[in-house]
């Protein structure tokens, strides 16, 4: 494909990647209002991003079999239809348990640009070039905290938090038209494929019994959820503990969404000389030596903010390093299931993030310590279920992502 061709699909699938981002990010700053107005806590108002999450999760196991029976953009156009309509929902809801359950209903909707996007990657690209796509992807997705917090922040000091999510449901409408109009249809539709419930669980049982997926699936998933520690925790840290302004938490987020940015550039010229599973392994390892100075500071008292955020931005590099590269390998090794792939891993990445999420949640004691305990803790749980998955030994050479792996 030609140079404007691969940026208008990039673009296009970083703008369906970048929905469910732009969804958890945006309302953050108006954790307080939200609780204020709806006669709530932070910690209840914290449950609705957990729900969000468990929508994501449980979404996408729903999509990844409509996306490989019906093609990609059918289930792709009602998913976000439903968002659209669901976010109305929220900015009009009148109880947080009503917002909870919402946001439930936005998630089921919004993660069908995620799978479908992770799916058309494997589809449109050769196996050796999906980190690089990947990489673009998170690129793209990096870019939203940037704005969304930010926006978000202005948004609720000016408008209200109900505003948020009327945007929200405006941009997911102009993304959809976008996707109509300029998204290739990717690999068609497959009618061979059954949708009861007992084929679709042996596509996914066959997917889960695959060494490569269930290796880099899980350490991957572990390790990348420990930002949904930070975006859970990081409103009440720093509005509530260090008490800025809406305004300037949403730079401070816009500051450390930047980490994730620069670490997918540098990603690009790393793979040109290690394996993705190299990179991997030392960008995790590096957030679990990151994780235990956060804790061990925080615990002796020795941490203020702006030591904080420095930290903050060093582990979040690696997530930029680790996530292009652990979806890449996740996915090298299926191509008929590659929606059903897509979908499990988003499943296992979101379900592990609604549980950090619920987890911060339930620690919370009115310190920084929840959020940096839990961060760590999935680093180092990722750390060591890549390395006892790593039991067979390879050439220190680069390698290539394989087709073959673990079948």
């Amino acid at each position: 494909m030609t140079k404007s061709q691969y940026f208008i699909l990039i673009l296009i699938l970083g703008l369906l990647s970048t929905i469910s981002p732009f969804s958890i990010d945006m309302y953050l700053p108006g954790f307080p209002s939200i609780a204020k107005d709806l006669n709530s806590t932070i910690d209840r108002v914290q449950l609705s991003l957990t729900s969000y999450f468990i929508g994501i999760s449980l979404g996408q196991l729903v999509y990844g079999p409509l996306l490989d029976r019906f093609g990609r953009k059918r289930p792709l156009y009602i998913g976000l239809l439903i968002y659209v309509v669901a976010s109305v929902g929220c900015a009009y809801t009148n109880s947080v348990e009503q917002l909870i359950f919402m946001r439930l209903v936005q998630a089921v909707g919004g993660c069908a640009g995620m799978v479908a996007a992770q799916a058309l990657v494997r589809d449109l690209f050769p196996v050796e070039k999906t980190a690089q796509a990947f990489a673009m992807l998170v690129l793209v997705i990096a870019i939203s905290p940037m704005i969304a917090p930010t926006l978000g922040g202005y948004m609720v000091a000016s408008y209200g938090w109900h505003s948020v999510f009327l945007v929200l449901g405006g941009i997911t409408a102009f993304i959809l038209v976008a996707a109509f109009f300029a998204l290739p249809e990717g690999q068609l539709a497959d009618r061979s494929l059954s949708l009861k419930p007992k084929a679709v669980a042996k596509a996914y049982w066959t997917v889960l019994n695959n060494k490569q997926f269930a290796v880099y699936g899980f350490a991957g998933g572990i390790a990348t959820s420990a930002p949904f520690a930070y975006i859970a925790g990081s409103s009440d840290v720093f509005m509530n503990i260090y008490q800025v302004s809406e305004k300037q938490y949403g730079w401070i987020f816009a500051i450390l969404a930047f980490a994730m940015i620069g670490s997918t550039q540098l990603n690009h010229i790393l793979l040109k000389y290690y394996s993705n599973k190299q990179v991997m392994k030392v960008a995790i390892s590096y957030q679990v030596v990151t994780g235990i100075l956060m804790v061990g500071g925080v615990m002796l008292g020795i941490i203020n903010m702006y030591m904080l955020i420095a930290l903050l931005f060093i582990f979040l590099t690696g997530h930029g390093l680790s996530n292009p590269n652990a979806s890449a390998l996740t996915l090298a090794p299926f191509t008929k299931n590659a929606g059903s792939a897509s979908a499990l891993m988003g499943a296992i990445r979101m379900g592990l993030g609604g549980l950090v999420s619920a987890l911060v949640s339930v620690l919370h004691n009115g310190t920084t310590l929840p959020m940096v305990l839990v961060m760590a803790f999935c680093a180092a749980g990722g750390l060591i279920i890549l390395l006892a998955g790593d039991g067979k030994k390879r050439s220190p050479k680069k390698e290539k992502l394989s087709d073959s792996y673990g079948q």
